[in-house]
């Protein structure tokens, strides 16, 4: 199979080059080298072709996608998300970049796609009152943040909603910029795949973290930070009580669950597009991620609960991983209790 990976150079994209590469498969790489990935001066490492997807049209461009069976696209803005003044760049990168990419695609004759998507299409999570059932709880109050009341309430009688995992079928509420963005890519994928007679999956990424992670940068996950700052001999910062669950998936799996995902969609039938949860489905709290890496490192620091917040984050989203591992055939082998304290002394990248 021959591969055209977008985001080649990444932390997830490398990751994916090669183990696309030790299973036999053939990859034609490209990257930006975004300065905010990379670091200012950056080249494309040998292999690579820098170039911007959002040029897609380009003869250079075409003359990649020539004879690809499939693209797996991993090139993205990204990063929280949370200033307005952020808007036009997700836009550009993320929403043209993709719309630019697909036309080129269906130019060359390509017609299946592999789409790096992010559990933060879903906003919030799913919420269950034990009276009234399923709830959909609106943004959190910033007065309530203010007082320390970070849980969501039901909306008929104001009793503390308890989360459930989030399937691929909920409601998509994207809550930033960057969220905002990666659901249009969604959009423009199956748009696509209706279009043009096409097949697509998106696989929608929790919280990924492991060797070769970013640095101190936008693209830097919560555990690199809470990394840095134990290695800056400071204690790490927990927002809000700690108490918000994620799904920390390592970096290994999402590469494996990307390889199967282009060995689906290459045979899958035309107008196919299927979304798919790729996590650990072993649910953690925000503090217990930040004391796992903190005991990691041996360096005696306790994670520090600070009560602050960000009115954009929300407060619990937790993927069910039944899809995934029903009809991909994934399921993540890195236990995050294991995968997060090596994480603690993983090799990271400038």
């Amino acid at each position: 199979m021959r591969v055209l990976l977008t985001g080649a150079a990444g932390f997830i994209g490398a990751t994916i080059a090669r183990q696309l590469a030790d299973a036999g498969h053939e990859v034609v790489g490209v990257d930006l080298m975004l300065s905010d990935a990379h670091g200012a001066g950056s080249e494309p490492p040998p292999g690579v072709h820098r170039l911007d997807v959002r040029d897609a049209g380009s003869p250079e461009w075409s003359a990649l996608l020539r004879g690809a069976d499939a693209v797996c696209h991993q090139a993205a803005l990204v990063g929280a998300g949370v200033r307005v003044g952020d808007l036009p760049s997700y836009a550009s990168h993320n929403d043209l970049g993709t719309a630019a990419l697909l036309a080129a695609m269906h130019e060359a004759d390509v017609d299946r796609l592999v789409l790096a998507s992010s559990m933060v299409v879903y906003g919030e999570g799913r919420y269950a009152c034990p009276d009234h059932g399923h709830q959909q709880p609106p943004p959190r109050a910033v007065a309530a943040l203010e007082a320390g009341d970070f849980e969501n309430h039901c909306p008929a009688c104001g009793r503390t909603l308890a989360w459930e995992l989030v399937p691929e079928d909920a409601r998509l509420d994207p809550r930033s910029s960057y969220a905002a963005s990666k659901l249009a890519q969604e959009h423009y994928a199956s748009s696509w795949v209706r279009q043009a007679g096409a097949a697509a999956v998106a696989l929608r990424y929790h919280n990924v973290y492991g060797p070769g992670m970013p640095r101190d940068t936008p693209y830097s996950g919560v555990a690199a930070m809470f990394r840095s700052s134990l290695e800056r001999g400071e204690a790490p910062q927990v927002y809000e009580d700690g108490g918000q669950v994620r799904d920390f998936v390592h970096v290994d799996d999402v590469a494996r669950a990307n390889v199967l995902a282009l060995e689906q969609v290459v045979g899958a039938a035309a107008g196919r597009y299927t979304a798919y949860n790729v996590c650990s489905g072993r649910p953690a709290t925000i503090l217990d991620v930040a004391t796992r890496v903190a005991e990691g490192t041996g360096s005696g620091l306790a994670p520090q609960v600070t009560g602050g917040f960000r009115a954009g984050d929300v407060r619990h989203v937790v993927a069910s991983p039944a899809l995934a591992a029903s009809e991909l055939g994934f399921t993540a082998a890195v236990d995050p209790s294991v995968g997060l304290a090596d994480f603690a002394t993983a090799p990271l990248r400038a």
